[in-house]
């Protein structure tokens, strides 16, 4: 497989980029080479500058549900984006998409749009924070909430790839003020807020952490974070950037039947543009300003474009049939990888919920951020290398998770089951 191009890009971005990209992940340094250039995309499969030609099962990580370049998305993007393509002031849009998120998520009586995940998180604290009058906020190792200051500790994702889970440039009084707890572990939860549950202004979690790779929630434990949070009057802030519309149309907390008080949207809400969203009960939310003075701004926030490649996805993804699907694409890929394994002798772990999943290369149960610490990194770069000579791409990282999307088909499925096969037996 040629990659002259995809090499030469890589060299003359390293000039001019940080790193030669502009997201770590990206990079390929725990996998070995370089990246991809990408050149386009159709349904679920990407084009390189090469003119190689992959199954993605990164799609974007994660947005790309319907597929890339969908008709309808791209036909509302052009037809927006004919009418002009920012404004700095409100549109139509604004209102049918939050009338058609919350349609799915309605306990977000009142939203805000911005630009990305890590804006929709930022402000979310900052909104706990101003809401209980306490500084504190608990996290959950592994988890990734986007680079703001106070959550760049043990974030995963990245991090965790690059070894600097602790980023240099964080003020230490902010990293103080953030208590790092392991994900599934209640008995250790409960103990911190029994000590400072008064002083504690949110807690925030990935309810299906996707940045140390896919992790499960086990039996109870989001329930758990409800009950142990409502007596201390603690805004329990879910982080739905990756799960929400993904792992069911109102996300884990239809799945789970969780009701926290604030949520954070990405990702799909966009249909593949820059796009975030946080909201939750009226009485928080009527804080941010202009209603409220918890300041909270954004020039192309409500873009009208990412609006509308936002409404065309949520319209497709109103079918019933589109999460069966997704469903049972998945259950069948998950399977198929655990099969191949087996019979190869390789042991892995393979943590799924709907349509995201990780491949784990370890002998044990991966259930929080150490335990997934113990993959077989150097295995997993050799699989991936692999898969990527037979046209499959999946995330350059073991601390990812990969996704699919309707456009996948069945061939797409046994394809990569069977080229898994083959790399399995390599290693």
């Amino acid at each position: 497989m040629k990659r002259e191009k995809s090499a030469a890009l890589f060299q003359e971005a390293e000039k001019r980029i940080p790193g030669g990209v502009n997201s770590p992940v990206r990079a390929f340094k725990s996998v070995g080479g370089n990246p991809l250039f990408i050149k386009k995309a159709k349904g679920s499969k990407i084009v390189d500058v090469d003119g190689n030609r992959f199954i993605d099962y990164v799609l974007s990580w994660g947005p790309m549900i319907v597929g890339h370049a969908h008709p309808k998305v791209i036909e509302a993007i052009q037809k927006t984006a004919a009418n002009g393509t920012s404004f700095g002031a409100p549109t139509a849009l604004e209102v049918d998409l939050a009338k058609s998120v919350q349609t799915n998520f309605p306990l977000m009586e009142r939203i805000r749009f911005v630009n990305s995940g890590t804006e929709a998180t930022m402000s979310a604290i900052r909104l706990a924070r101003a809401f209980t009058r306490r500084n504190k906020i608990i996290k959950f190792e592994g988890c990734y909430h986007g680079h703001a200051d106070a959550l760049l500790v043990k974030a995963g994702s990245g991090a965790t790839t690059l070894g600097i889970p602790d980023s240099p440039g964080v003020h230490p009084d902010l990293a103080r003020d953030t208590i790092t707890l392991p994900f599934n572990n209640l008995k250790l939860l409960q103990k911190i807020l029994e000590q400072e549950g008064n002083q504690i202004a949110c807690v925030i979690v990935e309810p299906v952490p996707g940045n140390m790779g896919t992790i499960v929630p086990e039996d109870g434990y989001l329930p758990g974070l409800r009950e142990l949070t409502r007596p201390f009057g603690i805004v329990l802030i879910f982080d739905e950037v990756m799960s929400g519309f993904r792992i069911a149309p109102g996300g884990a907390q239809e799945r789970y039947g969780i009701r926290p008080d604030l949520t954070c949207l990405g990702k799909i809400i966009g249909g593949g543009l820059p796009v975030g969203a946080y909201g939750g009960k009226r009485e928080i939310m009527e804080m941010v300003a202009p209603a409220g003075p918890v300041y909270q701004a954004g020039t192309l926030s409500g873009n009208p474009i990412a609006m509308a490649a936002g409404l065309a996805t949520l319209a497709l993804l109103k079918d019933p049939a589109v999460y069966e699907k997704l469903e049972t694409r998945a259950a069948a890929l998950a399977e198929g990888l655990s099969e191949a394994a087996r019979k190869a002798h390789i042991p892995v772990q393979i943590n799924r919920v709907a349509s995201q999943m990780t491949l784990f290369f370890n002998q044990n149960k991966v259930t929080d951020y150490q335990t997934a610490l113990q993959s077989d990194r150097d295995r997993f770069s050799k699989f991936f290398l692999a898969l990527l000579e037979e046209g499959i791409y999946l995330p350059p990282s073991q601390f990812e998770a990969f996704f699919l999307s309707t456009a996948h088909s069945s061939s797409d499925i046994e394809k990569t089951i069977e080229a898994a096969s083959r790399a399995f037996k390599k290693l």
